[in-house]
């Protein structure tokens, strides 16, 4: 007669092998995260199970520190690539302007009591005029009211009108700033 295990010895079978294979599952894994860590420093120990976990911890948010640093000097570096192709293209702006190749922009700019208009008559290279001049007369203490601009052949005309936004932060002689401050950055000076 033979004998049939019971299903309470089967079961016991059946758990010590699934407690194995977890144990050698979770071995390779641990053996697995310890060669993506740097070498130890004194290999002749023998490091417990807790403090390689403990390194690899560690070891993780040196990376990550370290991640953030790169990530953070990489949009410095963006930014100053940004800043240095801005000023190239406005130096080569300049450049062919002062050599003859383009005409140069027409810079206009009234005050009439707390209103003011800018007229600008640039080629189509000069389209950053636009913007720096909106720029210059936000720093200057006026509020752009109206802005509009028509296409000739290959001249833009831009009017700007703009009133004084606060009497206290606005500066005197704005036109002449405002003028000065747009002919540094179309010529450089």
């Amino acid at each position: 007669m033979e004998c049939k295990p019971s299903s309470s010895s089967a079961s016991r079978v059946d758990r010590r092998t699934v407690e194995k294979n977890r144990r050698i599952h979770m071995k390779a894994l641990y053996s697995n995260l310890h060669s993506l860590l740097p070498p130890h420093q004194s290999s002749r120990d023998t490091i417990s199970l807790p403090d390689q976990l403990h390194e690899a911890a560690n070891y993780i948010k040196k990376l990550q520190i370290k991640l953030e640093k790169m990530k953070e000097e990489r949009d410095n570096l963006m930014q100053m690539k940004k800043q240095l192709e801005t000023y190239a293209d406005k130096k080569t702006k300049t450049s062919s302007l002062m050599s003859g190749q383009q005409r140069p922009p027409q810079i206009n700019v009234t005050e009439i009591g707390s209103s003011l208009e800018a007229i600008l008559i640039t080629g189509v290279d000069f389209q950053f005029l636009f913007t720096e001049t909106i720029r210059v007369i936000h720093e200057e203490g006026f509020d752009v009211v109206n802005a509009s601009f028509s296409i000739t052949n290959d001249l833009v005309v831009h009017t700007i009108h703009a009133q004084v936004a606060d009497t206290y932060n606005a500066s005197e002689n704005g036109a002449s700033r405002i003028i000065e401050k747009l002919n540094n950055i179309v010529y450089g000076l």
